[in-house]
């Protein structure tokens, strides 16, 4: 990932972590906490533990 994105994403991953079902998330299929964002262009495939405050990606698509 080119620097200058790297930069971005992170920024906005910080907002996300924040808020993990907001920032224009949206639910996979009917599981509210797997969900996908796009994030600074990058599509963000990920699971949400509000047990341990947990965020796990678990895919991540750019191009």
């Amino acid at each position: 990932m080119p620097h200058a994105l790297r930069i971005a994403f992170d920024a906005g991953m910080q907002r996300l972590a924040a808020d993990s079902y907001g920032h224009g998330s949206t639910a996979v299929k009917a599981d509210e906490d797997r969900r996908e964002a796009v994030v600074s262009g990058v599509v963000v495939r990920y699971y949400v533990s509000a047990a341990v405050l947990t965020v796990t990606v678990v895919r991540l698509v750019y191009t």
